[in-house]
């Protein structure tokens, strides 16, 4: 595989670049426990792209941050569903999820580094949210500890495809993060 290869740097770009409005919290719970809790962040653009983003900017950084920021994030994100399910709140939430994927789009794209404590307290900020955000859409039926185990299950999955983002070259990871950063400023704009 050639990482220089222009083509797929710019397919890889253009798939980055077909983002809508955030569509994991329309309120349709058809599954519930397990199941539900690994198809949410399957479904909506939002959690889709922060997670990869997760895991593409620290395979960008590579050493201890490789693997500290994604279990920082995943750690945090339990937390957030944890947060949801005793009833607190927090505000702005579709918006907080929307500059989370801008965020981290630009982290990405602009190469920026930061220490593994940093690293991983910027990761666990925005997987505070999108943990919050799962855990308000869980079914009223479901289980709180299955559908958690679903949707860690699932982003630990999405990490992993953003670390994986380490066999396209660093121009293409760079070009991945703008496009993850035009997708956030999408969801940002409503767009």
């Amino acid at each position: 595989m050639n990482p220089t290869n222009p083509s797929r740097t710019l397919a890889l770009a253009a798939l980055c670049l077909f983002a809508g409005t955030a569509s994991a919290h329309t309120g349709d719970h058809t599954t519930t426990g397990f199941a539900g809790g690994l198809a949410h962040p399957l479904l909506g653009l939002d959690h889709l792209l922060a997670m990869i983003a997760v895991g593409l900017w620290a395979a960008q950084q590579g050493g201890r941050v490789l693997w500290a920021v994604p279990a920082a994030f995943v750690a945090a994100m339990g937390l957030g569903g944890l947060l949801a399910w005793s009833g607190g709140v927090l505000p702005h939430v579709e918006t907080a999820l929307a500059l989370s994927v801008l965020a981290l789009g630009l982290l990405i794209a602009t190469q920026r580094r930061w220490a593994v404590a940093a690293g991983m307290a910027i990761a666990a900020a925005f997987a505070l949210v999108h943990g919050y955000a799962h855990g308000l859409e869980m079914p009223l039926a479901a289980s709180p500890a299955r559908y958690a185990m679903g949707f860690m299950l699932a982003t630990v999955c999405l990490h992993g495809v953003g670390i994986a983002g380490r066999l396209i070259g660093r121009r293409a990871m760079q070009a991945a993060g703008a496009g993850i950063a035009v997708g956030g400023l999408a969801l940002v704009l409503g767009v």
